[in-house]
């Protein structure tokens, strides 16, 4: 990105719980749904299985089914996600639930609000002129570069349109990593 050398700081997107699903309950016609503790149902109808993921409605606490597996025979399925359903082991909702297809299937998306954090794992401030970024995301987290380099660096959104260099467009959301360089301020004459 740049031809100084610098020393590239690394920040990480961090899931810290499974997001809202944004989605309307046919009962209430709220718009927000939980998968709570997070369970699956299976359901065996001969060598056919079923396999859905339990959500409740934030509102009136309904219980809803979102299509994992349709139909599916048994020995499609791999033996480590058959186990899994029967348990409701947490990384494996985590990881349905993920799942872009999944939201395409069941017609929702997914409410990332306060189910996230910006990790800086080393401080900026005492870096040389100009600083480079690298940020990796562990979860698929929708966010507005500029929002996130603004709370990272602490600088309005408009400073960091001014000051920050990216390859990526800073006002369009990303759920993929990038890298970004802060160029230092600038004065009148510049």
């Amino acid at each position: 990105m740049s031809s100084h050398l610098n020393i590239v700081l690394p920040w990480v997107v961090r899931r810290t719980g499974l997001p809202l699903l944004s989605m309307r309950c046919p009962d209430c016609r709220s718009e927000s749904a939980t998968t709570g503790d997070g369970r699956f149902r299976v359901n065996a109808n001969g060598k056919l299985l079923d396999v859905w993921l339990l959500v409740r409605c934030t509102s009136c606490d309904r219980t809803h089914k979102l299509t994992v597996h349709d139909r599916a025979p048994v020995r499609t399925l791999d033996p480590a996600d058959l186990d899994g359903y029967h348990t409701s082991d947490p990384e494996l909702v985590a990881s349905t639930l993920l799942d872009p297809q999944l939201a395409r299937r069941n017609r929702f998306t997914l409410d990332w609000t306060g189910a996230w954090r910006l990790d800086v794992l080393s401080p900026w401030l005492d870096e040389p002129w100009p600083v480079d970024v690298d940020v990796v995301f562990e979860a698929p987290v929708p966010v507005r570069p500029e929002r996130l380099i603004a709370q990272g660096l602490g600088l309005s959104r408009s400073e960091v349109l001014r000051r920050v260099k990216s390859d990526v467009p800073l006002r369009r959301p990303t759920s993929t990593g990038f890298a970004f360089t802060v160029m230092p301020t600038m004065t009148a004459k510049e």
